[in-house]
């Protein structure tokens, strides 16, 4: 399998955590197969009443991180995609609460949320497996931040594992 490893350097101090959270095995493409697996595993059979809990009233439900897990995945991967391409186009930033507001996640089955995840994962990681080096380590920026299409494909793992070690700790009380 393809060997991708993290960036060396030009991780803004924004990306550091979820760098943080990436191996740095260059592993990449098994990673991102091996945490979807546990995504579908430790989501596909929980109770909706712990589907929809909120740790606070102001928190996202287990159903609006999923949902928010693939709406980033859509938006990263796209800016890698324009990065690798060498496109320097300053690319914008969403409003993340904007769009799980409005994507009505806890109305939906979580098994269609997951199919999402999943299918969304693969288009991924066929597209992660197109780029080679060169094109991994074209940057640009997004966000107002100077990435490399490297830092991105590295993130969206990160950003998976942080959120998943949240719902981990904070809603399912699963202990690190």
């Amino acid at each position: 399998m393809k060997k991708i490893y993290k960036p060396e350097d030009g991780v803004p101090p924004f990306y550091q955590g979820y760098m943080d959270l990436v191996p740095d095995d260059g592993n990449l493409l098994q990673h991102l197969k091996d945490i979807q697996s546990e995504t579908e595993q430790l989501f596909s059979s929980l109770p909706e009443e712990k589907l929809l809990y909120r740790y606070q009233s102001n928190k996202w439900s287990i159903k609006d991180l999923l949902v928010h897990l693939a709406d980033c995945e859509r938006v990263i991967t796209y800016r890698s995609m324009r990065i690798a391409r060498r496109d320097k186009t300053d690319l914008p930033g969403f409003d993340e609460n904007l769009l799980v507001a409005n994507a009505h996640a806890d109305t939906r089955n979580i098994h269609d949320i997951l199919k999402e995840l999943s299918t969304l994962r693969n288009a991924t990681l066929v597209f992660i497996e197109t780029l080679d080096d060169a094109s991994l380590d074209q940057t640009g920026t997004a966000n107002g931040y100077a990435i490399s299409a490297r830092l991105l494909v590295n993130h969206i793992y990160g950003h998976h594992q942080h959120h998943l070690k949240i719902i981990k700790e904070k809603y399912l009380h699963i202990p690190a």
